[in-house]
């Protein structure tokens, strides 16, 4: 086969086609962002995907399977334990994989919140709530996080 005979024959329409397309996808692109629609539900706005948000949603998932958070009724939610540690352990996974990659401020976030979980979880787990280290709430410490 000749050089010639290889290659690529593209079909003019197929390129307009394409063409239109785009310009069609662009348009509602600009239609949803003049409308305030970017794919978030009715009144919500997404969030940035950055670093910060990554640890921060992960960190929350920790605090409410400690407890630390209220469920949207306002309850106590149900400690889980080993839930918990899961998670703890997905940011301890995260901070391995990432080492040399992340911002100081990023970094920092990262290694203090590990902290503060591992050590709460620490304390929830040797002393419990109460001398008999049953998992019925929370202990009384509070996480800060950077």
């Amino acid at each position: 086969m000749s050089d010639e005979e290889s290659k690529i024959v593209v079909d003019e329409d197929f390129k307009a086609q394409v063409e239109r397309e785009r310009e069609a996808q662009r348009a509602a692109e600009e239609q949803a962002k003049a409308s305030g629609d970017e794919g978030a539900g009715p009144g919500q706005e997404i969030p940035e995907a950055s670093m910060p948000f990554l640890i921060s949603m992960l960190s929350s998932q920790v605090m409410m399977a400690m407890g630390f958070l209220p469920t949207p009724d306002g309850q106590q939610p149900p400690v889980d334990l080993p839930l918990a540690k899961h998670f703890i352990d997905l940011l301890a996974v995260l901070d391995e994989k990432t080492k040399g990659n992340l911002t100081e401020e990023e970094q920092s976030m990262m290694t203090e919140s590990l902290h503060q979980f591992r050590m709460a979880y620490v304390q929830y787990t040797q002393g419990g709530p109460e001398a008999g280290g049953e998992e019925a709430a929370a202990p009384a410490s509070t996480i800060e996080l950077p």
